[in-house]
């Protein structure tokens, strides 16, 4: 699991407005394996949207994984318990995204942002400064 963590990190400095795929991006998701590829797809993308919406949080990480494990489809990833962090804080989210085959282009994306996660529970579930 540090392994994805540590990918998720280096992938989220290249993160890319929704929708467009930078090709530094791409090169890199191509070196996964498919369901990596999906999930960090979808975290990324979902990192994007959350950052340009009118919320005013501006995510740094997103971790599918964290309350619930996520539900895959050939193209497709549901994660009812991924959490995201923005300025030091950690949220709750869950999402359903679509990709395209490959799992690198994200066709549709649903968000809903939830509470945040009190900082006692976090190192019950993993999460970091």
């Amino acid at each position: 699991m540090p392994k994805r963590l540590l990918l998720f990190v280096s992938l989220a400095g290249l993160a890319a407005p929704a929708f467009a795929v930078d090709p530094a991006i791409k090169k890199q998701l191509e070196k996964l394996d498919p369901s990596t590829r999906l999930e960090q797809s979808c975290d990324t993308e979902a990192m994007s949207r959350i950052n340009n919406d009118s919320t005013g949080f501006k995510p740094d990480k997103v971790i599918a994984y964290t309350f619930k494990d996520p539900i895959a489809g050939d193209n497709s990833l549901q994660a009812p318990g991924a959490v995201f962090r923005s300025k030091g804080d950690w949220y709750h989210l869950s999402y359903n995204c679509i990709t395209g085959p490959q799992h690198i282009n994200v066709r549709e994306l649903d968000y809903q942002i939830g509470e945040k996660v009190p900082r006692e529970k976090w190192d019950k579930y993993y999460l970091y400064d």
